[in-house]
């Protein structure tokens, strides 16, 4: 029997994790219940990692961005939204 296992803070779905002695995350991890097949299992486990967040962050850190660039790009999206919030006030006033 394969055994994995999920660390959860609570019932709320959050999870936990663990940096190891050398800094890196430990994956989230299922317990195979019994008569529980693989199919089922592998889609507990996917649910739980996007759950985390772990697919965001690796394609958000896939390649390293200088520090004024991620400024640009908050402001650009500050304003995207500021514009977006304008046109909808116009529209239902």
């Amino acid at each position: 029997m394969n055994i994995f296992r999920l660390d959860r803070i609570s019932d709320t779905q959050n999870f936990e994790f663990h940096l190891n002695e050398r800094g890196v995350i430990s994956l989230p991890k299922v317990v195979a219940k019994s008569g529980e097949s693989f199919q089922v299992l592998l889609r507990r486990f996917k649910k739980s990692c996007e759950r985390a967040g772990l697919l965001s962050d690796v394609k958000k850190n896939k390649y390293y961005e200088k520090p004024s660039v991620v400024r640009k790009k908050e402001k650009n999206d500050q304003i995207r939204k500021a514009m977006k919030r304008l046109r909808k006030q116009r529209r239902f006033s």
